[in-house]
């Protein structure tokens, strides 16, 4: 399982992750926009993004398919979104949840950070990481507030 999620302007962008051949991931449609302060539609959103899975969808070059993300915050581009957005990821693999941070790498583009990283300990529940994650979120939106 795999979830991927944006924090541009005070709102979290929670797109569908499709699995395509070979391993390699797209955004994909629905996408979930809520205010990061709601609690509760955070963890509803996550919710229903982590039991929805992720769909196997065809192999589509990157010209083929623009980013969706963008059009739900009302810009044009990807790096219009890009410049000002952060991103986190949630992954399950064997049963062990783990929250992953991006750090921006290029101009629209992120790398792994591997210092924003939280494994959790086997047992751990969904609600617990997505707790977590939305702990995150709204640390990281208090800190990007204008003083």
């Amino acid at each position: 399982m795999d979830c991927a999620c944006y924090l541009r302007e005070g709102k979290v962008y929670i797109p569908t992750l499709g699995k395509m051949d070979q391993g390699f991931y797209r955004e994909i449609e629905p996408v979930t926009v809520v205010d990061v302060s709601d609690t509760d539609a955070l963890h509803a959103a996550f919710s229903e993004t982590i039991a929805r899975g992720t769909p196997k969808v065809p192999r589509l070059f990157r010209s083929a398919t623009p980013p969706i993300v963008p059009k739900y915050a009302g810009v044009r581009s990807w790096k219009a979104f890009a410049s000002d957005a952060s991103t986190w990821g949630i992954n399950e693999r064997g049963g062990i949840f783990r929250i992953q941070g991006y750090r921006k790498d290029r101009p629209g583009g992120w790398a792994e950070d591997n210092e924003n990283v939280e494994t959790f300990p086997p047992g751990t529940s969904a609600g617990e990481v997505i707790e977590r994650m939305i702990a995150i979120l709204q640390e990281a939106a208090r800190r990007d507030q204008p003083s």
